[in-house]
């Protein structure tokens, strides 16, 4: 049994019920930051460049975008939970690192602390996995 498969039974089978809750609100608050991202177009502006479009700012913009979108659903579902959780990660990572540490370690950069808790959730979930209340649950309860 290699390391990965070894993670992924600890993280199947040390699992209480409250966390599925915490998954969902996860999954909420990704997809929430995904309308944010997507509706603010002076923010989207300034990240790509401004009229000059390269195509990594602008593939990195719709990867944002779309992973969390779709990655924040299926997390909120228990769908892939693992798979979406290690997708974000480089954009939480990126978040936390380079776009809201120029800010400061203040108690009022707020960005920054949604940044570090969604981080850790992310990190969570990558090895507890989606629950007992999740559609990857079901589907393995109900496969004949």
């Amino acid at each position: 049994m290699n390391l990965l498969t070894r993670i992924e039974h600890w993280g199947d089978s040390h699992h209480p019920a409250w966390t599925d809750a915490l998954r969902i609100m996860l999954g909420i608050i990704l997809i929430l930051k995904g309308i944010s991202f997507i509706s603010d177009t002076t923010y989207l502006n300034q990240l790509v460049g401004g009229v000059h479009f390269g195509l990594f700012p602008v593939m990195a913009v719709h990867y944002v975008a779309f992973a969390h979108l779709m990655g924040g659903f299926l997390i909120m579902l228990g769908c892939l939970t693992r798979l979406m959780c290690i997708l974000q990660l480089p954009i939480l990572v990126a978040a936390v690192f380079f776009v809201n540490i120029r800010q400061g370690f203040s108690p009022l950069n707020s960005e920054l602390w949604l940044s570090l808790i969604v981080l850790g959730l992310l990190l969570a979930f990558t090895v507890l996995g989606s629950g007992r209340f999740s559609m990857d649950e079901y589907v393995k309860q109900h496969a004949h």
